[in-house]
């Protein structure tokens, strides 16, 4: 088998399991309790927030442990919200782009449904991105938050985030960056990149499923979505998943010490396999911006075939992807990132995601071209019966 659906999962590293392993039995304290056991796990705990700080370039004080990048995009986004608005009413309106993961946009239509929030949408260009002049003119007095992703987990469309954000400070509006995918491929310093909070999640990265991390500046306020005991200094209650801290502070310290060379490694696997398809397959349409992407995603639409049914057919063939984002459980409508893009409905329907992991090589993504070819050539052949 080829796996090419990195951007849903990755496989949890040896190292990572090993540094968490010990927290998953001798070492199984609660970090809250005062005696040694529990001293051993709150020690774990404080190394993991270090070595996560240190990634990010901040202080440990300004990292809140998650269950996922879902919920720290929930917090984010509904947390620095409603407590802008609390401390100024006039505060009631979010900024997102037109392209953001549901984690976002769903939390801001919670904030407008629940919560009488006006939701602003940015559109994005025919490559998928934001541009200064989009986001400055939806930007208003009454702005709470701007929620706009570092790269998009569908068509890896990097955005122009420190550029962003520069807009948003200009207008004395926190902003918020989804970095799940963009972590481990590009630089996530924060303050390189201007950002008032991040989201990154452990299982994109080499860490189980169930781990996550938010940044959020020091100084911002941000109202709890978990009360209780008041763990995470008091962003988010309840007893700290120490394993899975440590595992997620793990795989940020791999990752960050490789990255560099690695995402120029497999850029040139990227292009590469890009072309291949372009040529080998007549009519396909690469999606997202042709350079400013991830090094790890290549999305296209083949027109005249079902996405779903490429899919299968490659999986027969040996080739694991995906139709686009895993998170869309269930969903057969077409994708809202493509039709953004003004890309139609029936065609938006024929998309399929390869995305790669750190392992990936020259050869497996050669046989996976000869793959795609196949694969639309079958499903073709059988729409024209």
């Amino acid at each position: 088998m080829i796996f090419l659906d990195a951007a849903a999962t990755t496989p949890v590293r040896r190292e990572v399991l090993e540094a968490m392993w010990p927290y998953l039995t001798g070492e199984f304290g609660n970090p809250s309790s005062h005696h040694n056991l529990g001293e051993a796990a709150a020690n774990a705990l404080s190394g993991a927030r270090a070595a996560v700080a240190k990634a990010l370039g901040c202080r440990p004080g300004e990292i809140t442990f998650t269950s996922g990048g879902t919920e720290a995009d929930n917090l984010a986004v509904k947390g620095i919200a409603l407590a802008r608005r609390a401390a100024d009413p006039a505060l009631n309106r979010v900024v997102i782009s037109a392209i953001e993961h549901p984690a976002v946009e769903e939390s801001a239509l919670y904030l407008q449904r629940v919560h009488g929030f006006e939701v602003d949408v940015v559109p994005v260009d025919r490559n998928g991105v934001v541009t200064v002049e989009a986001l400055r003119a939806a930007l208003s007095p009454e702005t709470a938050l701007v929620s706009i992703m570092y790269a998009n987990n569908e068509i890896g469309t990097v955005q122009p985030v420190r550029q962003l954000a520069e807009v948003a400070a200009e207008h004395g509006v926190p902003f918020h960056t989804d970095a799940v995918q963009a972590a481990g491929w590009l630089p996530i310093g924060v303050k390189e990149l201007g950002v008032d909070a991040l989201s990154i999640s452990g299982h994109k990265l080499g860490a189980p499923k169930g781990s996550g991390v938010l940044y959020a500046k020091g100084r911002l306020r941000l109202e709890p979505l978990v009360h209780g005991g008041g763990q995470e200094r008091g962003r988010r209650s309840g007893t700290e998943n120490v394993a899975g801290a440590v595992a997620l502070a793990t795989a940020m310290t791999l990752a960050h010490a490789g990255q560099s060379g690695l995402a120029g490694r497999v850029t040139e696997l990227r292009d590469a396999f890009i072309r291949a398809v372009l040529e080998a397959v007549p009519g396909a349409v690469l999606t997202g911006h042709p350079s400013q992407r991830l090094p790890s995603v290549a999305s296209f639409c083949f027109p005249g075939t079902s996405g779903e049914s490429v899919l299968l057919e490659l999986e027969r063939l040996g080739v694991v992807c995906s139709s686009g984002s895993a998170c869309a459980a269930g969903s057969d409508a077409p994708s809202p990132v493509l039709l953004a893009l003004g890309i139609e409905p029936e065609v938006a329907h024929t998309a399929v995601r390869f995305s790669f992991d750190s392992t990936v090589t020259s050869a497996e993504l050669d046989q996976a071209a000869e793959a795609v070819a196949a694969a639309v050539g079958s499903v073709q052949g059988l729409g024209r019966r």
